[in-house]
């Protein structure tokens, strides 16, 4: 049995996202709530942009004069927090630029997230190239399967199940070391699961940022302290997970490298 639901897809910061609704609510319901989270990523695209000139991140960047946007402070206060979480691995201020890159658009997920719940839709998942937040059920009683992929390859790497879970995979775009200003690219990807997709976006990034090593080192420490899960996939596709993934999995779900 499924869910009636609908989905819809589109593009947001240069990756292809789509949403996808199997709460049992009329079409005539969703498609407004869907109207309204596109244009609430066109809105987070033009505003934090940072390839964008016009965008308010650019002008930032420009010392041009900027409109009070609430949630321009909300995002450079939480970058500087997970800054100091990570100890400086990761940076929104590289180079002398302002980039929330590797924050903005698990944080503009897990707000749609939230804002689809409110709105009655509690059974969703939403993907954005490699950014994944999933809710409810995607049939009665059947938990959310998700595949992690390798960003270079687009190998499955592992499979997870899960009602309510967020999912930040990095290793596609280009990470710099920011204790270095070089790349990196010793490693294949990071992915990090948790309660918040913006958080869980930004570990991941630091992570990569790290290096296999400290990247191991911190991902242990963060899976005692918290919620927080991670799959480290190095170049030669050997993977290491933290013990808390156990709970996302089910039968054959780690797969060969």
């Amino acid at each position: 049995m499924a869910f009636p639901g609908t989905a819809r897809a589109g593009q947001f910061m240069g990756a292809h996202v789509s949403v996808d609704i199997r709460t049992a609510l009329p079409s005539r319901e969703l498609a407004p709530v869907l109207d309204h989270a596109f244009r609430w990523l066109r809105w987070v695209e033009e505003t934090f942009d940072p390839d964008d000139e016009d965008s308010q991140i650019g002008r930032l960047n420009r010392g041009q004069t900027l409109r009070q946007v609430p949630e321009i402070v909300e995002v450079l206060h939480r970058c500087d927090e997970m800054s100091a979480a990570t100890d400086g691995w990761f940076d929104a201020r590289i180079n002398g630029k302002v980039d929330p890159s590797g924050y903005i658009k698990g944080w503009a997920l897990e707000r749609l997230s939230r804002a689809l719940t409110q709105a009655g839709a509690v059974d969703h998942l939403i993907d954005a190239g490699g950014d994944i937040r999933v809710r409810g059920s995607v049939s009665p009683g059947r938990r959310w399967r998700v595949g992690v992929r390798d960003p270079r390859t687009g190998a499955v790497r592992r499979v997870l199940f899960a009602h309510d879970v967020a999912v930040a995979t990095s290793g596609r775009a280009k990470i710099v070391d920011p204790r270095t200003g070089e790349p990196r690219q010793d490693l294949s990807s990071v992915t990090v699961l948790g309660p918040d997709l913006g958080v869980a976006d930004a570990y991941a990034t630091a992570m990569y940022a790290m290096g296999p090593v400290v990247a191991r080192r911190f991902a242990t420490g963060l899976a005692a302290e918290g919620p927080y899960q991670t799959l480290i996939v190095d170049l030669d596709g050997q993977l290491f997970g933290t013990p808390g993934l156990a709970a996302y999995s089910g039968a054959g779900t780690l797969l060969a490298g």
